[in-house]
């Protein structure tokens, strides 16, 4: 309902909005969190919630805790200190979990599991960013839904908690109490559905100009992921050779260069990928890129050519070769019958 003030005498009624209500969101610090899920989500709350570019918190409210108010390094190396210790879970609309390269430690604070608990039973909605899923799994606050994680995590992920279901044909998921995101970019994309459901479009529209993106992404875009199946393989060192492989697909380490990281010879290499994969390195490398060209082909719009550079290939005719010879398809009529 609008109001109307008839406070001054002589001129006409002014109309004003009633207040919105404030939102309070707590977010918390896990060990080596990334820095950009964390400071974007952040930074959508800061900029709708003052006029000015003055970062009060006057719509939105927002702490910073870590357990037992401990110091935080992130996964850059920069120390966070002046951290609150974990406060009344009540007193919070929505509680962030912020992860990072933590995760693969497989070690979950107990007290932070009882206090997301408590917030879980408080009826807080509970946030999932990055690998902050992790904790939340861990603490069996998920149950069957389906969680959104990022790409290079998901199989440590089914590893620790193989009942619970994940998806990466998304950027976040909204499952009620629950929303999960794959981290870095996505954290915004969160950050602004949350504008969105509580002060809509506008409010989200604000923060948009200021962090200068063009567009709201919708929850459902699939990740810009590229990996191999490696469900039914068992060997180790073939996951850390892929997994090495897939951080450098720009640039294609020599057979001897991953065999040295992975701490065999580069003719055992070989083997072992013939074994586990049906392919060689080379081969993995190339559908690598070929999947990541899928990718961009599906949800941008993108030159064919900048596509083809992008993926590491000399040119688009070659890009097509490889393209064609892979998914039966050219680039452009894959794309046209997207």
């Amino acid at each position: 309902m609008i109001s109307v003030s008839h406070d001054t005498v002589g001129q006409a009624p002014i109309e004003s909005e009633p207040p919105m209500r404030p939102l309070r969101v707590g977010i918390v610090l896990l060990d080596a969190f990334t820095l950009t899920a964390f400071a974007g989500f952040l930074d959508v709350l800061r900029l709708a919630s003052d006029y000015g570019g003055q970062s009060r918190q006057i719509l939105i409210g927002w702490d910073i805790m870590s357990v037992d108010g401990e110091p935080r390094r992130s996964s850059a190396g920069t120390l966070h200190s002046e951290l609150a210790d974990l406060q009344d879970p009540a007193g919070f609309d929505y509680v962030a979990v912020c992860g990072g390269n933590s995760y693969t430690h497989g070690q979950y604070s107990a007290k932070l599991s009882r206090w997301l608990k408590a917030a879980h039973e408080a009826g807080v909605t509970l946030l999932g960013v990055c690998t902050g899923t992790f904790a939340i799994a861990y603490a069996g606050l998920v149950g069957q839904r389906a969680v959104c994680v990022h790409w290079n995590v998901i199989k440590e992920f089914q590893r620790q908690f193989p009942g619970i279901p994940c998806k990466l044909d998304y950027l976040f998921i909204d499952a009620g109490g629950l929303i999960t995101c794959a981290g870095s970019t996505a954290a915004i994309d969160l950050g602004l559905h949350l504008l969105m459901r509580h002060y809509g479009r506008d409010k989200a529209q604000q923060a948009l100009r200021h962090m200068m993106l063009y567009s709201i992404r919708p929850a459902r875009l699939p990740q810009a992921h590229f990996y191999i199946d490696l469900e039914h393989v068992n060997d180790s060192r073939v996951h850390k050779a892929i997994y090495y492989i897939e951080q450098r697909i720009d640039d294609l380490p020599s057979v001897q260069d991953i065999a040295d990281h992975v701490g065999v010879s580069g003719r055992q290499l070989e083997r072992l990928f013939k074994t586990a994969v049906g392919m060689t390195p080379a081969a993995v490398h190339r559908m690598l890129r070929l999947q990541y060209g899928k990718w961009r082909i599906t949800n941008t719009r993108d030159a064919i050519t900048d596509i083809a550079v992008s993926c590491g290939f000399s040119d688009s005719s070659h890009f097509s070769r490889e393209f064609k010879a892979r998914f039966g398809k050219s680039p452009r009529a894959f794309r046209q019958g997207a």
